[in-house]
């Protein structure tokens, strides 16, 4: 069957505009990045089969350029404009948390921490600097660890913390392994840090955990 076969009203095109991207299948969603199928495949046939190649939509946007070019109706050309849209949106998270406030938008604050570290293969240990009124002043990846353990230094989060004038700071981590729930390492470390930083007058907010489609606030389960 080809697209032309279609209703109107089904296309995904179409279906966006009418009903919402809220409305539309992930094979539906794809399809409108590729654009076009390949010989035997129209878009949505393509899209389909992608992404039971794949597992899922997260696997394909997680994928290695080397993964990705492998199958039909991909190249490279395609992996750039994914990793283009991809960072666009991680842009777009975070410049809406910089012009909000870190504490009233939890749920968006969760949300560019998800998308920024949920797929990373190694712990990153990031940090939000936030003004006297909890604004973000700048957000950055500080340490890299193995994939179980991070280095954390407090001393060089103070200095970072002072080159940016910053009041107050939210911090964030991943576990690789998908699991949020904070380890005894993980509370050790936010203590250090909290303890250090109060010598220079900052506050620690917070500290999430993200997993793998969960994150885990210190703040919320009343460990802050």
């Amino acid at each position: 069957m080809t697209l032309k076969d279609l209703p109107k009203e089904s296309l995904p095109r179409e279906k966006l505009i009418n009903q919402g991207p809220g409305s539309l299948t992930d094979a539906e969603l794809l399809a409108i990045f590729l654009r076009t199928g390949c010989q035997g495949m129209n878009v949505l046939e393509l899209a389909d089969y992608l992404l039971k190649s794949f597992g899922s939509l997260r696997h394909l946007l997680t994928a290695s350029e080397a993964l990705f070019c492998q199958h039909k109706g991909l190249g490279q050309a395609k992996y750039v404009q994914l990793q283009a849209f991809i960072e666009m949106t991680q842009r777009y998270l975070a410049e809406t948390l910089e012009k909000g406030d870190a504490l009233t938008s939890p749920q968006q604050t969760k949300l560019f921490l998800l998308s920024l570290l949920r797929d990373k293969q190694r712990e990153v240990f990031y940090v939000l600097f936030l003004d006297n009124q909890h604004r973000v002043i700048n957000h950055e990846s500080m340490f890299e660890g193995t994939i179980d353990a991070a280095n954390v230094y407090p001393r060089e989060v103070v200095k970072r913390s002072l080159q940016h004038n910053a009041c107050a700071l939210i911090l964030a981590h991943n576990h690789p392994s998908g699991v949020a729930e904070p380890s005894q390492a993980d509370k050790r470390i936010t203590r250090r840090l909290i303890d250090a930083l109060a010598l220079v007058d900052i506050r620690v907010l917070d500290h999430f955990v993200v997993g793998d489609g969960e994150v885990v606030s210190f703040a919320e389960r009343g460990w802050m």
